[in-house]
């Protein structure tokens, strides 16, 4: 990958293509799968020629380590913003889960693919950010519900259960999600939060 210019103009026109590429591969690995997709493919979703698209990527696993970047990178990033703001658990609880639902729609390919490379994630040294980035956002979601319990607002005997139920009711969003269904991402985040704190709220 060549480095990226120094001209302010030049940067910006710079990271745009870049970000152009890593959507078209985004797109690309969620239709075909990470491994059955070929540096061919890539090019013909980029548009790009062999070398066009080296001078973005150094190859399909730095592509795959990109979409992934940013799949995490700003929703941790949106979910520390929100939990510094003074809140009850319940408006924290909603407020990220909206956040996170928005974010699923518009990086729908991107959670598809992280659905999809979940096991190559696991195993991979090279995939350790993304792995502590997946835990750091389980651990802060994970502490809002248990700070709902200590302050008796909501009722569960066991809230990593409650946590993998909401994280499997998000993450499987993507599986189903259309743009212009028949409720928004907001919508859904409300309803998937409501259908939760209907069975802890105290």
């Amino acid at each position: 990958m060549s480095s990226p210019p120094t001209r302010p103009v030049l940067r910006a026109r710079y990271e745009r293509r870049r970000a152009e590429v890593v959507a078209a591969a985004a797109r690309t690995f969620a239709q075909r799968g990470y491994h059955g997709t070929s540096i061919d493919d890539l090019i013909a979703a980029t548009g790009l020629t062999r070398g066009g698209l080296y001078h973005y990527m150094d190859g399909k696993e730095a592509l795959l380590i990109a979409v992934l970047d940013e799949l995490m990178d700003p929703l941790l990033a949106r979910t520390r913003a929100i939990l510094d703001g003074p809140a009850t658990p319940e408006d924290h609880l909603r407020a990220l889960t909206r956040a996170w639902l928005e974010h699923i729609a518009t990086h729908r390919d991107h959670m598809v693919v992280f659905n999809q490379e979940r096991r190559t994630l696991e195993r991979d040294p090279a995939w350790k950010h993304i792995r502590a980035a997946r835990r750091d956002f389980e651990r802060l979601l994970g502490g809002v519900l248990q700070r709902g319990v200590e302050a008796g607002a909501f009722r569960t005997t066991d809230p990593q259960l409650t946590l993998l139920a909401l994280l499997g009711m998000a993450n499987y969003t993507a599986q189903w999600y259309a743009p212009r269904g028949r409720l928004s991402a907001e919508q859904i985040a409300d309803r998937y939060v409501d259908l939760l704190l209907d069975g802890i709220r105290a």
